[in-house]
């Protein structure tokens, strides 16, 4: 049975979707308000895209729409 789409991003999709320095989203990421992870691999910490869409359109308006980035 095939899954459902799922988004994901990870610490360089979040970088580029915010157009920062990989230092500057680390930095981000790290702050309280910022989603949480939906789950941490191998390859680092995941996030849902719905949720890191919410935190950009709640924080950074002007990037709000992601065919932006």
């Amino acid at each position: 049975m095939p899954r459902a789409d799922i988004g994901l991003m990870g610490a360089a999709e979040i970088g580029a979707r915010l157009r920062l320095s990989k230092q500057r989203t680390y930095v981000i990421i790290g702050r309280k308000g910022f989603p949480d992870p939906q789950a941490e691999l191998a390859m680092g910490k995941v996030w849902l895209t719905e949720d890191v869409e919410a935190w950009i359109k709640a924080n950074r308006p002007e990037l709000d729409q992601p065919d932006q980035a």
